[in-house]
Order: structure tokens, then sequence, then C-alpha cells
């Protein structure tokens, strides 16, 4: 069976590299061990996003019977800036020498911890509540997803891999014509809005990332039964990685714009 994934971290290409690179080393990864270096790669995401959170936010006061809120610091637009471009190198030099999974994938969680703790005091200063909702749900559904595949209830079929690939390739170009878009002062129109169309967008968007995790999953099992490096547990958690972190931000999307509307 090909291994087809739309996460960069997950291809076909990459075992066959690993397996031509490391062909005398010990092929003893497994699921558990995967499963425990993800934990780790969480754990370290969540202290660095704490940090951020704890040096970002300023409390106001508030009246009597009022809900707390904060100020955002300036200093958050630091950390996400750094967190994203240290992430977005890492998780290259990740993808193009897994070998170096072992320090690299903890580092690279490090910095999106940085980015996301950034992002969630921004929005915990409009939407008051809404950071814990988001790691709520992602959280929520990383479980659901594990349950279903877990079971077998959603399997990681042929025509279910054409469908959530041709589905993310599709986000993404969107998304890169938004981009450019926005370079002449505009943009795709309704996605970013908080209207119907613009949160049904939102909403499709969080399904697809959410089925992108079974075609994690099913790729992180083959990889372990076709025998690869120890090192391979910590880059299939960076892998895994990768996903809950878009599924987190558009979750935080999406409610920002429920939010807006109430």
């Amino acid at each position: 069976m090909a291994m087809t994934t739309t996460n960069p971290a997950l291809r076909e290409t990459i075992f066959d590299r690993v397996r031509r690179e490391d062909d005398t080393a010990p092929m003893t990864m497994t699921i558990r061990g995967t499963a425990i270096k993800t934990g780790w790669l969480l754990g370290i995401l969540l202290v660095a996003a704490g940090f951020v959170w704890w040096m970002s936010l300023t409390p106001i006061e508030a009246a009597a019977g009022q809900a707390a809120r904060f100020a955002v610091q300036p200093v958050s637009v630091v950390f996400v800036g750094i967190g994203f471009i240290g992430g977005l190198i890492l998780a290259l030099i990740t993808i193009f020498r897994p070998r170096s999974a072992p320090w690299s994938a903890p580092i690279y969680s490090a910095f999106q911890g940085l980015a996301l703790g950034g992002i969630s005091a921004w929005f915990e200063t409009i939407y008051p509540g809404i950071v814990l909702e988001a790691v709520t749900l992602t959280f929520g559904v990383l479980a659901v997803m594990l349950g279903l595949y877990a079971f077998r209830i959603v399997q990681a079929t042929a025509w279910f891999r054409t469908g959530v690939i041709a589905a993310t390739g599709a986000i993404a170009l969107v998304y890169i014509i938004d981009i450019v878009l926005r370079f002449f002062g505009v943009g795709v129109p309704f996605i970013h809005e908080t209207g119907w169309v613009g949160i049904g967008f939102s909403l499709f968007v969080v399904t697809i990332a959410a089925l992108n995790l079974i075609l994690d999953f099913d790729l992180i099992e083959q990889y372990a039964r076709r025998g690869a490096p120890l090192y391979m547990e910590w880059y299939g958690g960076f892998a895994l990685m990768v996903t809950l972190v878009w599924l987190y931000l558009e979750i935080l999307r999406l409610l920002s714009k429920l939010r807006s509307r109430s």
C-alpha cells in the first residue's frame, strides 16, 4: 500500500530516504514509543505557550460581577514572529533530515509554542475564554479521531486519502491566493468574514484538518510495521504536531467568527 498523506512530514519518499540512509540502523520504532514522544512534544509546546501567555497578558481591573479581562503586551508580536520563523526553519530541517528529529522536533515544538502563545493571548483579549474552548476542542477532536481510527470506524482507504488530499490542496490554494491578493489590498471574499459563508468555510477547514489526523495515524502505523529506525518515533510525533497546530489555529478562527456573531 502506498503511503500517502497531505502532511509534508509524512510521505513515502521520507521512508524511502530513511531506509537508504539507515539500512543498518536498529529498526525498533513502535506506535507506543511514538505516542510517548508526541506527549513530550505537546508538553514542550504547552510550556512555551504558557510562558508567552504569562509574558503577554496584563490583567485589567474589572467591575464587580464582570469577567476578568486582559490587555495584550506588544512583546507578543515578537514572540509570534520568532515562533513562526523558527518553527518553519526547524520544520524544514526535520523534514529534509529525519535523523535530526530527536533534537529538532522538541525545538520546533518550543518555537510553535511561542507563536501559539502570542496568538492565543491576542484572541483572549478580544474574546475572553476562547483559548480554553479552542484547546479543549482540539484535544477533544484528537481523542475522537484516534478512537475512530483505533476501532477502525474510519479507515484511510484509497478514496478517503484522495478526498482528504484534494480538499487540503484546495484549502492551501485558497490561502495562497488570499495571501497574494492581500499584497494588493484585497483578499478572497467571505472566508475571513463572520457571515455564514465564512463560518461554513472555517468549519470545512476544521473538518479537513481533523481528517488529516486519520492519515497521520495510518502513516505512523505503517512506518512502525515496516520497521523504521527508533528516531522516527520523534519524527512521527513531529508530524502529528504539524497537523495539531494547524487544527488548533483553525478552531480558534472558527470560534472567533462564532463569537463575533453573538
